[in-house]
């Protein structure tokens, strides 16, 4: 496996703040300020004079939090992908829907017991648009939340059945 290190420059905006930039592999420079507000500042940078910048955008703080979980969820699937490709099939990923019927719609996801029931993991849970990986046992599950669901073709039917109905098939 190849180890691939990302270079993230930081710099102290004095009055402003703190800007963290990288250098992508294709030769393009993006960076953030985070002013001492908390405001942040998407920046990209002009391709044709690196210390330029050619676009700025303005988050909040909910786009900035949406941001990160785009791209973490991103990677996070991409990654999971990849390892059933490895596998050969072994391994099932599905998004599963929590209808609003579910006896599950409304409670904690730790209640569905669904890793020991059927060994299969919720890694993460989409909800309105939004991904949040790894939700942990309290998380409330809702009604049109997708959960994405990695196990065996078994583990993954039987957290759907779970999901569906409160018991496995």
């Amino acid at each position: 496996m190849n180890t691939v290190r990302v270079r993230v420059e930081k710099a102290v905006l004095p009055g402003i703040g703190v800007r963290h930039d990288l250098a992508t592999t294709s030769g393009r420079r993006i960076g953030v300020i985070t002013h001492r507000s908390g405001q942040r500042d998407l920046i990209v940078y002009d391709p044709e004079d690196p210390d330029e910048s050619s676009d700025t955008v303005p988050l909040t703080d909910d786009e900035a939090d949406a941001l990160a979980v785009i791209l973490d969820a991103s990677r996070v699937l991409s990654q999971l992908a990849g390892l059933h490709d490895q596998v050969a099939g072994t391994l099932v990923i599905e998004q599963i829907p929590v209808r609003a019927g579910s006896p599950f719609a409304g409670r904690p996801m730790g209640d569905t017991q669904a890793r020991t029931r059927t060994g299969a993991s919720i890694v993460a849970v989409l909800r309105h648009g939004e991904a949040l990986a790894s939700p942990t046992p309290d998380f409330r599950l809702a009604g049109g939340d997708l959960m994405v669901v990695v196990g065996t073709r078994e583990g993954v039917d039987g957290v759907a059945d779970i999901i569906a109905h409160g018991q496995t098939g």
